[in-house]
C-alpha cells in the first residue's frame, strides 16, 4: 500500500463509539483507496472489531494494534515500524473528533510528490465548535518555527524515509514527541504546508472553544517544559545554533561621560492619560533617586496623554523638584522602536528600565538592577519578575492571585538563552545599558508582521548572544491588566500575526548563533 493511515481508539476520548466509527468511515470513503489502517488501541471493547467490519465494504487491510504503554512515541513507532507503505498519515484523535475529507489522501499524495525532498505535508482545517465551522490557516514552516505550542494541525502525513532517516521517535520523549520528530525531520526534509483559500480544509477536527490567553505558557506542566527545552538544545546542537553556557559574552560598553544619573525609565505612551499619573510616580518612589523619567508620546500634540505629563514638567501643578525629573518628547509615529530609540538618545541614566505606561514599578526595582548590574560587568541585561494585578473601572488596583509571581524560572543560567527560542518571553521589566543600545537599537517595525510587537524580545535574543542576562528573581514590577489593555485574550489573526513576527526573529537569531559558531 502506498499509505498507511493511523487512528487512536483511545480511553481518553471525549466522543462515543460510535463517533469513532465516524471517523473510520470518513477514511474508508477516501477517493483514493490505496491505503491501510492501523488503529491503535488502548480502550476495551467487545465489539469495535465487528463495528469495523460491518462498515468495511471494499475489504480495506486494518491492523489493531492493542497497546499499553501510555506513550504517544510508544504506541506510534509500533504502528510506523508495522507498515511498509511509503507514507504514513498520522491522525491524532486521541482525545477530539477528527474526520478526513473525501479526497484529502490525494491531495497530501500530490503535494508529497510535487515537493522531492517533502519529509512531511501538514495542512490547514476546519473546527466545529458549537455548530459553527471556523478555518484554522496554519502558518508556513521555516527555521525559526521552533516553538513546541505551534499549531501544525492534527493529521501529519509523512514519508518513511524521513522517519527511518531520523530513527522513527525517541521512546525517551514522553510529552513532546510529536515536536521532537517535527524538528528532526526539518533538519533535513522540507515540511510542507497545503494552504485553504475556502471550502479546502482536509479535515474536520470537533472541539469546545478555548479563549486562547497570553498566560498560557505560565501554567503549562513543569516536567513537560523541561522536556521540551532539552528536545529544542538538541535540534539547536544538531544545526549548530547552540550556545554552550559562557560562549561568546563580552563586557558591556562602558557608559557615556554625559551619563549623570543612574537610570533612565522610559515610557512609550499612546492615549493612556488615565494610567501615565501612576507609572510616573511608581518611578519618582525609587529608593535609588538618580533616575528619570522619559515619557514618549507618540499620539502626537493632541494626545491627551501629554497635558497630563506636563502637570509633572517645571511650573505644572505636580511638579516637584526634590522628586526625579520627568522628560517629555512628543512624535506623532506610533512606532514603539522610535520612542525608545529616542529616549535612549536624550537619556541622562546610564541604564534604561522598562516601564510600560499602564504598569507600575516597586520602589525598589531600580535599586535591585543595579546590584545585579554591579555583580559582573559581562551583563548586558537585566530582567526582573513581576506580579500581575487588575484596575477596575474605579481605579481601584487589587493583585491578581491566582497567577504567582511570574519569574520566568525556565530561565537557567547555563541554557536560558537557548531555550528563549521556544518561550513568549523572558520576562518583566527588562533593563539595558543605555550604551547598548545606542549601539544596537531597537527594532522600528522593518521585520515582516512586526506591528509594535516583539520588538524587545528580539532586543533580549540579541543580548543573550554577546551578553550575560542577569536575573532579579523577586518581584519589582506590577503588570497591571485593564479593559484597554493588550494581555487579555485575543483573536486568532492577530495570534498568528504575533507569532510570525517572532518567529522571523527567531529565524533571524538561529541564523546568527549559526555563523558565531563558525
Amino acid at each position: 500500500m502506498t499509505t498507511n493511515i493511523i487512528l487512536h481508539y483511545s480511553e481518553l476520548a471525549e466522543y462515543n463509539d460510535d463517533a469513532f466509527i465516524g471517523i473510520v468511515k470518513s477514511v474508508f470513503g477516501q477517493t483514493n483507496q490505496d491505503f491501510e489502517l492501523t488503529i491503535i488501541s488502548n480502550k476495551k471493547s467487545d465489539d469495535i472489531s465487528a463495528k469495523i467490519d460491518a462498515i468495511n465494504l471494499k475489504s480495506a487491510k486494518v491492523n489493531l494494534l492493542s497497546v499499553n504503554d501510555k506513550k504517544q512515541s510508544v504506541q506510534l513507532n509500533e504502528a510506523l515500524k508495522g507498515s511498509d507503505s511509503k507514507y504514513q498519515l498520522y491522525i491524532d484523535n486521541r482525545t477530539q473528533l477528527i474526520e478526513l475529507k473525501k479526497s484529502a489522501l490525494d491531495l497530501y499524495l500530490l503535494a508529497a510528490e510535487n515537493n522531492k525532498n517533502t519529509g512531511l505535508v501538514y495542512s490547514d482545517y476546519e473546527v466545529l465548535e458549537n455548530n459553527t465551522v471556523k478555518e484554522i490557516r496554519l502558518l508556513k514552516h521555516h527555521i525559526g518555527r521552533v516553538r513546541d505550542n505551534q499549531d501544525y494541525g492534527k493529521a501529519l502525513f509523512i514519508k518513511k524515509e524521513a522517519l527511518e532517516d531520523v530513527g522513527y521517535l525517541s521512546s525517551e520523549v514522553k510529552y513532546n514527541a510529536i515536536f521532537d520528530l517535527r524538528l528532526k525531520i526539518s533538519e533535513n526534509f522540507e515540511l510542507v504546508h497545503i494552504a485553504n483559500r475556502y471550502a479546502g480544509s482536509l479535515y474536520q477536527v470537533v472541539s469546545q472553544a478555548k479563549e486562547h490567553n497570553v498566560f498560557d505558557y505560565l501554567l503549562a506542566s513543569k516536567d513537560s517544559q523541561l522536556e521540551a527545552e532539552q528536545v529544542l538544545s538538541e535540534h539547536l546542537k544538531r544545526i549548530n545554533a547552540y550556545l554552550e553556557p559562557g560562549a561568546h559574552y563580552t563586557n558591556r560598553p562602558q557608559a557615556d561621560s554625559d551619563a549623570k544619573l543612574k537610570a533612565s525609565i522610559i515610557i512609550p505612551v499612546n492615549n493612556r492619560p488615565i494610567f501615565i499619573s501612576d507609572a510616573i510616580e511608581s518611578v519618582q518612589a525609587q529608593t535609588i533617586k538618580e533616575v528619570e523619567v522619559i515619557v514618549v508620546v507618540n499620539g502626537g500634540e493632541n494626545d491627551p496623554t501629554v497635558k497630563t505629563v506636563e502637570k509633572y514638567l517645571p511650573g505644572g501643578e505636580k511638579y516637584d523638584a526634590s522628586k526625579p525629573g520627568v522628560q517629555l518628547l512628543i512624535h506623532d509615529l506610533n512606532n514603539l522602536g522610535l520612542c525608545f530609540n529616542a529616549g535612549a538618545k536624550i537619556a541622562r541614566g546610564e541604564y534604561y528600565v522598562q516601564l510600560d505606561s499602564d504598569d507600575r514599578l516597586k520602589p525598589d526595582a531600580v535599586e535591585k538592577i543595579l546590584e545585579v548590574y554591579n555583580s559582573d560587568p559581562k551583563i548586558g541585561m537585566v530582567i526582573g519578575s513581576y506580579e500581575v494585578w487588575e484596575k477596575d473601572d474605579k481605579g481601584n488596583y487589587s493583585r491578581m492571585e491566582e497567577l504567582p509571581v511570574v519569574k520566568h524560572e525556565e530561565w537557567t543560567e547555563e541554557n536560558g538563552r537557548n531555550n528563549l527560542l521556544r518561550i513568549g518571553g523572558a520576562g518583566a521589566p527588562r533593563s539595558i545599558p543605555i550604551a547598548l543600545i545606542k549601539e544596537i537599537g531597537f527594532s522600528v517595525n522593518e521585520e515582516p508582521f512586526a506591528r509594535n510587537y516583539g520588538e524587545d524580545y528580539q532586543m533580549v535574543m540579541k543580548m543573550s548572544e554577546r551578553h550575560r542576562i542577569g536575573r532579579v528573581w523577586d518581584a519589582i514590577y506590577e503588570v497591571v491588566r485593564h479593559a484597554g489593555g493588550t494581555d487579555h485574550s485575543i483573536d486568532q489573526n492577530t495570534i498568528d500575526r504575533n507569532d510570525e513576527a517572532k518567529d522571523y526573529m527567531r529565524k533571524e537569531s538561529i541564523l546568527r548563533r549559526i555563523e558565531l559558531n563558525r
